[in-house]
């Protein structure tokens, strides 16, 4: 019997489903472990074989540690809802949960064909009534919870409402807004019931505020930072404008700090815990106040440098920020209109990454130094960001080069403050030297003049020591349909919760998904949705990440009708052991997840501060693209002629994509392409030694560059074991790699060489019980260690190598010995584990157990050298080989040679003056 992937394949496949195989005890005496693959989104273009090589290490670690004897959690679910539906919907007005249920289909039947050992009892999908619902909730919670810093967590809203009832607002130390009001605890109790729930909007970490958003009008929605690419919808190409929007927004500023110190405990790339603290940005230094008495108000600015207040010589607002209007004069109003309106158009990312263009407009009004009392001018420039900071910058043109050319383009003064800077041609920010033209700290060095000035700020009550962070609060609404609605109705224009047994609150019907006639958000076109019959809903849906900020707990608990996982659940799985995924999810949806995280912690849900203890960024399979080679004629026109790669030099020729399914190591199927492009059916090739060769590029994986290689093609010729050895063989886990079907076929030979083992000449199962040599025993234990280093490592594409080496030294040994064979395919499992569920059971063990077999020990004595073939030299000239055991000493070893046979003939009867002897290495006979 020869060895037939697909019928074997199948049959596995089926018994595993059958059986339950993968179904992960809620409770053992085992240890536990949990691995997880990123939330995948089920597109209509199915996966690509880019896609499983995350899913396919995650899944061989999860085997290895199963027969390593843990309890292992290895699920897998969808992030269902989302804007491509959406769009499809839009387009064709189907519903988009048909769609995202044609996709998961589509999706659940190859990542069977590939054969994970997902516990599949356990799948979730965000846009199920079942799962939202626990998303509605912890919507709910976030809104009635508040951050308090003199404990450093949240805390139910009642807890505050009983601080404001019993003091008032004083010594209240809580993240809010900025304008929270002072009160008494008579006054509050004197507040009506909307002025009191206006005022706790300022400190809930789920509120509603007026934000600056990117609104494509196009999609009828708001994007977020990384959906705009170069000003434009990332989906669409649709312009995007800067726009100020009534928004949802998480108060995830409010645990910045402890964002901050959590990537310390954690095992994750450096490049993407780099990339968290750069987003998140912690900054020391201090707020300043610039008083505008013509608005009775002040500019409140954040500065790491407030030493070099003396240098400031005028300040800049964000285009958005909300006193501009106020600010501008008559005079300056077309200008500064125009100006806004030209920066709306401007992706927050597109201005942050623009530093060569100048551009700015003066308010014609004026802010008051807050030491010197002297005039300093009001400009509005785009560099400077409302969400960050305070949307307000001090300009110090000698200490900040963005500054300094600002203030050469319009010709503003640059302010020398130290003795040690040289600004003739850029600004410089060095801390060095002593203060010049800087008043009372004249003379006086950084160290000296950060103290003295904040004293000073303090004292005349303009500025106060601060630490800022880069990160801004997350906007949480879509005006979108296919989304969570936001379980929340308005009375009297302020937001209410809906009650918990009300939940969960289902999508409504619409006759269409676009916005209503008057701008609404799609939810408003549902016929009479209003919460008891008479207040308007929430007509915004929650953003794409809020259903895949959590899930990660549903999995441990994922029938759990009272609660989104139960505290045993939560206690017994603790925190994702190892989770696979992309590095582009760096700062949305690992930000966001941290956060809910401990906001759940600190609510007594669950006891981890950290979701993710290790993770491991694939990298990316990049498509390998194939060209043919059309000859143009002498006008440069395409002809029917086609010219193989080697050939090509001597024509004229276009290259042009063709598809690399019609292509077998870079030769190409001439038929199908006839087939591929009927416009060349009596087309011409030119061939080399009667085949025609492509040309090869390494590309993205693309519809458009022909270069998509779908794993279903590559499962049916070769099989998912070959496929899974091969995605594991490309290269490192986290590096990128070009696709190269080139080398599947010997991957294929060597499944067929691992199926020869167990099976004679005549393809009979032939395994024996003799006891294997010490060379069978050698081959076998080196890959026992091999593959467990290997993998406990993530190193999946050496163990691939090893076990070609292994299983080509059993074949020369002719090994078909159970001892030796059993615990190979053990070891194999991970890898390839159909194939070795089929061996497993002609061995004679019960059918499905291999999952749960016991991983090989290793024993290093069968590594031990007991013999060496010393090399046997005659003056330095080498004659023989000669198999001495290693543990005999130089007498002996002496007695043995000089009594060979062999070394006899060489010596020729000359006389031995000396025999020496390097253990484990040389023998040389001096004569």
């Amino acid at each position: 019997m020869d060895y037939s992937h697909k019928s074997i394949e199948q049959k596995w496949q089926k018994f595993w489903a059958e059986n339950g195989t993968f179904k992960t005890a809620e409770s053992t005496e085992k240890p536990k472990y949990y691995v997880l693959d990123m939330f995948p989104y089920p597109s209509g273009a199915g996966l690509h074989v880019g896609h499983p090589l995350g899913y396919i290490a995650s899944d061989i670690f999860s085997r290895y540690k199963r027969l390593k004897g843990f309890n292992v959690l290895h699920p897998m679910g969808y992030d269902s809802f989302g804007l491509p539906a959406e769009q499809y919907a839009i387009q064709t007005g189907q519903h988009p949960a048909i769609t995202t249920e044609t996709n998961i289909n589509r999706y659940r039947e190859q990542l069977d064909n590939i054969g994970f050992s997902y516990d599949w009892s356990r799948e979730v999908r965000t846009s199920d009534p079942s799962y939202y619902k626990w998303t509605q909730w912890i919507f709910m919670q976030l809104f009635n919870a508040w951050y308090n810093k003199e404990t450093d967590k949240a805390e139910s809203i009642e807890t505050l409402i009983a601080k404001f009832e019993t003091a008032g607002s004083q010594n209240i130390n809580a993240e809010s807004d900025e304008d929270v009001l002072t009160f008494t605890a008579e006054e509050w109790k004197a507040f009506s019931e909307e002025e009191q729930q206006r005022e706790l909007l300022k400190y809930r970490l789920a509120y509603l505020r007026e934000s600056t958003v990117n609104w494509c009008a196009a999609l009828g929605t708001v994007l977020a930072n990384d959906e705009v690419i170069n000003g434009v919808s990332e989906r669409g190409g649709y312009p995007v404008e800067q726009k100020k929007m009534m928004q949802w927004s998480m108060r995830i500023t409010a645990y910045a700090d402890r964002l901050l110190r959590g990537l310390d405990t954690i095992d994750w790339p450096e490049p993407l815990i780099e990339m968290q603290r750069n987003w998140i940005g912690k900054s020391v230094g201090a707020s300043v106040k610039f008083s505008v008495p013509q608005l009775d108000t002040n500019i409140e600015v954040f500065t790491t440098r407030v030493d070099t207040i003396f240098g400031v010589s005028f300040i800049v607002l964000a285009p958005e920020h909300e006193l501009v209007s106020a600010l501008t004069t008559d005079a300056q109003k077309a200008e500064i209109e125009f100006y806004i309106d030209k920066t709306s158009k401007k992706s927050e990312l597109d201005r942050m990454a623009d530093t060569k263009t100048v551009s700015g407009a003066f308010t014609g009004s004026y802010a008051k130094h807050p030491i010197t009392g002297e005039d300093v001018q009001i400009w509005i420039a785009d560099y400077v960001l409302a969400g960050y900071g305070t949307g307000a910058v001090m300009a110090v043109p000698s200490g900040d080069q963005r500054d300094y050319v600002f203030a050469k383009h319009f010709n503003l003064p640059i302010i020398p403050i130290s003795d040690s800077q040289n600004i003739e041609d850029e600004a410089d920010p060095n801390k060095g030297g002593k203060y010049i033209n800087s008043g009372f700290i004249n003379g006086m060095t950084y160290q000296e003049a950060v103290p003295a000035l904040i004293a000073k700020l303090e004292e005349l009550k303009l500025g106060k020591a601060k630490i800022n962070f880069r990160m801004r609060d997350a906007i949480f609404g879509r005006q979108r349909y296919w989304g969570e609605p936001v379980p929340v109705y308005f009375k009297n224009g302020l937001p209410y919760l809906i009650k918990e047994e009300e939940l969960p609150l289902l999508l409504p019907e619409v006759d269409k998904y676009l916005p209503t006639e008057t701008g609404e958000p799609p939810l408003g076109r549902a016929e009479n949705w209003k919460y008891q019959d008479q207040y308007e809903y929430e007509l915004s849906t929650m953003p794409g990440w809020a259903g895949s900020s959590w899930y990660w707990f549903r999995y441990m608990d994922p029938k759990n009708a009272e609660s989104f996982a139960s505290k045993e659940a939560t206690n017994y799985w603790k925190a994702v052991d190892l989770y696979i995924g992309g590095s582009e999810h760096a700062t949305g949806h690992l930000l966001y997840s941290r956060f809910w995280n401990k906001f759940l912690k600190d609510l007594g849900f669950h006891n981890e501060e950290e979701p993710f203890k290790k993770l491991i960024n694939q990298g990316m399979i990049q498509g390998r693209s194939n060209f043919v080679y059309r000859v143009l004629d002498e006008e440069g026109r395409g002809t029917n002629k086609f010219v193989s790669l080697g050939l090509r030099d001597q024509y004229n020729t276009i290259p042009l994509h063709v598809d690399v399914n019609i292509v077998s190591n870079d030769i190409l199927d001439t038929e199908k392409f006839k087939s591929f492009r009927p416009d060349f059916a009596d087309a011409e090739f030119v061939l080399e030694d009667g085949k025609y060769i492509c040309g090869t590029e390494v590309e993205k994986m693309s519809k458009s560059k022909f270069n998509v290689v779908n794993p279903d093609d590559i499962i049916a010729n070769f099989g998912a074991d070959t496929l899974r050895l091969y995605e594991m063989f490309l290269g490192p886990l986290e590096q990128s790699k070009p696709w190269n079907t080139n080398g599947i076929e010997g991957v294929y030979k060597f499944l067929r060489k691992v199926w020869r083992l167990f099976h004679d000449a005549e393809g009979n199962f032939n395994v024996s019980d003799e006891e294997p040599t010490k060379a069978e025993y050698k081959a076998l234990h080196k890959i026992i260690k091999k593959v467990e280093d290997d993998i406990e490592r993530f190193s999946f594409n050496t163990s691939v190598s090893a076990f070609m080496i292994c299983v080509n030294e059993l074949t020369d040994l002719k090994c078909n010995k159970r001892k030796i064979l059993q615990d190979l395919i053990v070891v194999l499992e991970p890898y390839a584990p159909h194939i070795t569920e089929e061996l497993w059971e002609l061995l004679g063990n019960e059918a499905g157990t291999i999952s749960y077999a016991v991983y090989p020990k290793f024993n290093p004595e069968y590594l031990v050298e007991s013999e060496f073939a010393y090399p046997v030299s005659v003056n330095g000239k080498m004659k023989m080989n000669l198999p001495l055991a290693l543990h005999l000493d130089a007498k002996a070893v002496e007695e043995i040679v000089l009594a060979n046979l062999d070394v006899q003939r060489y010596l020729d009867g000359k006389a031995v003056k000396k025999l020496i002897f390097v253990k484990g290495k040389i023998i040389n006979i001096v004569v």
